[in-house]
């Protein structure tokens, strides 16, 4: 019969109904639903899964192929995405954070950002470079901050 689903689930039902009480996630709680609806004999097929717990067959058919090769803890672990890697790398932060910390070393933000296009190749934005030193390091500059422009009136 086609799509009937071959798959060895080791557990018995009623270790997929505890461990679906105990699921804290919605994903969790959907993955052991599915292990335990083909277990009990509720659903002979991946469609017929799909169309229960609605969702498409290519994801159930992966969270199948994940728990044949890695078992329960493997299906259950749902892999996070580490995000955008940093448009400085960490080596060349640290040597960024060393040069902070020589007095007179960059005045403003624009000088760190020639040195890190000139020494390292790494051509970052104003904004980069600014949120970067000021709230990843945690470094202020101490540079000239500009004149400022009075009114004209002194105060006496």
């Amino acid at each position: 019969m086609a799509g009937v689903l071959k798959l060895d689930i080791q557990e018995s039902a009623e270790e997929l109904k505890l461990l679906l009480g105990k699921q804290a996630t919605p994903t969790g709680k959907e993955r052991v639903q599915a292990l335990y609806l083909l277990k009990i004999g509720k659903v002979k097929t991946i469609t017929g899964l799909a169309e229960i717990l609605g969702r498409d067959i290519s994801t159930i058919f992966r969270w199948f192929q994940r728990y044949k090769t890695t078992g329960l803890e493997g299906m259950l672990t749902v892999p996070r995405n580490q995000g955008r890697k940093p448009l400085i790398p960490t080596p060349i932060l640290e040597t960024l954070k060393q040069e902070l910390h020589q007095p007179g070393r960059f005045r403003t933000y624009s000088d760190i950002r020639e040195w890190l296009r000139e020494t390292h190749g790494v051509d970052a934005s104003y904004k980069v470079v600014h949120e970067t030193v000021r709230y990843r390091l945690k470094v202020r500059l101490r540079g000239c901050r500009g004149k400022r422009r009075s009114s004209g009136v002194r105060a006496s």
